[in-house]
């Protein structure tokens, strides 16, 4: 067969059509299985369609003989990205761009030269159009556009398969939650575990005297909610179902169970029964029906955006060098970073993926997205957990010891494994409910619930200062040399996430932001008045602690004063340029060694002043 080359994401992707598997929309509610043309149906929602196999030798006479069929309202080829092996549809709408100038009228023009209708336009010369039965396949319209001296981008929209972030438990099982707090201990088995390899998520209860605020809402996009699990079914708020663009969502199908235990993690409630999640006041916002598509990768984030979503918590994705996101898919989700929360930005979460390798799911890389990773009961890095650039943190999944998480009704387990091995490794059953679940599916659900958390001790902080809490506040695990001088490494990111540290930060700057502000008379910002001057030239070896760097000469005197006065240490203030302005970067204390700057800096960090050891050599 043919090959195709379309535009996707930041690149090109060459297209094979497949063989035996076609996309079928119906008219009828009834199972397509049902009908007597479909051989089998492998996936129930690919772009609107049913990726079905079909009765028949030849599947292009085949699909146009279906095609004819009362009930049949579109049917369309299915196709594969060189490499890949995950089915592709096109939608049937195009994201075009013309070049700077061209005329609403030129532009008519060209969708009546391949009989497209304009679906919605997004600005003078960007825009989105749909086939209609007239129109050629949309992947050869896209590619026909391309060559148009007037279309500077034509991108049909495309729907897979995303990759599902959850590891099968592998070793012995656990049924208690030693990813909260773990005591080093397995209660019903001889298996150890090592003290102190959790999130600290206990310890952040304790430190809010509770266990987060019932009016943060997390958003988890997914598939396979069970809505009657009774750690779920009393907290949902305003659901949806992006495949069937309703408020009900689909129950029952055992080939999507994932959004369960990924939703229990974050905020199961605390009943008095079964497991409890990170964040167990908050409320659940179930989004159903993971995409690639453009049209419905805008729409989960929108809905978010729309429906008071705190934070989005997202356990999928893709590595497929294919299906890399293109810069619609960014916007969308830089749009939900910026907007959501009425400004102050939804939180998104996703999960690095599990492929061992060594560059995150394309989602993940997103500079506006936490990327999670995992670690295991051991404090160890999870080898499954992919590594690189992008990473923020890692959080506790399976790997030496696996997770305890909610299970879906219709949930059939393993199909590997018999009886309660399907759901407990070792056999030994913890309720009907739950079962095993890790990979960095599990870990991400768990940093959004402590998202919840940090937001329940400071509701005003933005989605970039969470991020950055999460990330400053995170422990440093495996080796010291693993981590660069910015403290980040590709397999930790930051380090191993720490739900205390983050909330007590959290609640730092919300009573920083109580403090009274001092005011910098003009005369002062521009370094006029009265000082006291003891000016000596430091030599550029040793150790102090800085504490930041500064743009207004006034705040330099004013931090000057205040910190010697405090912490009795002699001041530095290097001066430099940056992008042609003199910037001022303050160093308290003078030493002869890194140790004597770590006490100081943990003097400081006691009483509340943030700041990091720093080389003077490197300020010289």
């Amino acid at each position: 067969m043919g090959k195709l080359k379309v535009k996707s994401g930041k690149g090109e992707i060459v297209l094979t059509k497949s063989k035996s598997l076609v996309g079928l929309k119906t008219n009828s509610s009834a199972n397509i299985n049902q009908k007597d043309f479909v051989e089998k149906e492998l996936h129930k929602n690919l772009g609107g369609f049913n990726v079905v196999t079909l009765k028949g030798d030849d599947i292009d006479q085949d699909l146009d003989e279906v095609r004819q069929k009362e009930e049949v309202e579109v049917g369309t080829h299915i196709y594969f990205a060189e490499g890949s092996q995950k089915p592709l549809v096109a939608t049937g709408e195009i994201f075009i761009q013309f070049e700077e100038g061209v005329s609403k009228d030129e532009q008519g023009i060209v969708l009546e030269e391949f009989s497209l209708l304009l679906e919605e336009r997004r600005s003078e010369i960007r825009i989105i159009a749909k086939v209609t039965a007239q129109s050629p396949n949309p992947l050869k319209v896209a590619a026909a556009l391309q060559e148009i001296s007037m279309v500077k981008s034509a991108e049909p929209d495309l729907d897979t398969i995303l990759d599902e972030y959850f590891n099968a438990p592998k070793d012995d099982l656990l049924d208690h939650q030693w990813h909260l707090k773990n005591s080093g201990q397995v209660p019903d088995t001889s298996y150890r575990l090592k003290k102190g390899a959790d999130a600290k998520v206990v310890d952040a209860w304790k430190r809010l005297g509770a266990a987060g605020r019932a009016d943060v809402t997390i958003a988890v996009i997914d598939n396979g909610f069970d809505l009657t699990h009774p750690d779920l079914k009393d907290k949902v708020f305003r659901p949806f179902d992006l495949w069937n663009q309703s408020n009900k969502l689909n129950q029952g199908d055992t080939r999507f169970t994932h959004g369960t235990p990924c939703a229990s993690v974050a905020l199961a409630s605390s009943n008095g029964r079964g497991i409890v999640g990170a964040a167990p006041n908050a409320r659940f916002m179930p989004i159903s029906g993971t995409s690639f598509s453009l049209r419905a990768t805008e729409q989960m984030f929108d809905y978010c955006i729309e429906n008071g979503a705190d934070i989005i918590s997202c356990s999928w994705g893709t590595t497929d060098a294919n299906f890399n996101l293109s810069p619609l898919k960014e916007e969308a989700i830089s749009k939900a970073a910026k907007k959501g929360r009425k400004g102050k930005g939804c939180i998104i979460l996703y999960a690095a993926g599990n492929e061992n390798i060594d560059y995150l799911n394309f989602y993940a890389s997103h500079p506006d997205v936490i990327a999670v990773g995992a670690t295991t009961s051991q404090d160890k890095h999870a080898n499954y957990s992919n590594r690189g650039h992008g990473l923020s943190v890692v959080a506790p999944s399976n790997g030496a010891w696996p997770i305890t998480a909610a299970r879906a009704w219709w949930d059939e387990g393993l199909s590997w494994e018999t009886g309660n091995y399907k759901f407990w490794r070792d056999g030994r059953s913890r309720g009907s409910h739950y079962k095993h679940f890790g990979g960095t599916s599990s870990s991400t659900p768990l940093v959004a619930g402590i998202c919840a958390l940090i937001l329940s001790a400071n509701p005003d902080l933005t989605a970039k200062q969470v991020k950055s809490i999460l990330e400053q506040t995170a422990d440093k695990i495996g080796s010291a040399s693993e981590y660069d001088q910015n403290g980040w490494s590709r397999k930790y990111g930051y380090g191993r996430v720490n739900a205390d540290k983050a909330v007590a930060e959290a609640l730092r700057r919300r009573d920083q932001s109580k403090a009274p502000v001092v005011e910098v008379s003009e005369n002062v910002k521009a370094g006029q008045g009265l000082f006291e001057f003891n000016v000596k030239r430091q030599a550029s070896q040793g150790w102090g602690v800085q504490i930041g760097a500064f743009a207004e000469y006034g705040n330099v005197l004013i931090q000057a004063e205040k910190l010697q006065r405090q912490f009795d240490e002699k001041i530095i203030v290097n001066i430099n340029e940056l992008n042609g302005k003199t910037v001022y970067k303050v160093v308290v204390g003078a030493f002869d060694n890194k140790t004597a700057a770590v006490n100081l800096f943990r003097r400081m960090e006691a009483a509340g002043v943030r700041g990091f050891p720093r080389n003077l050599a490197d300020l010289g």
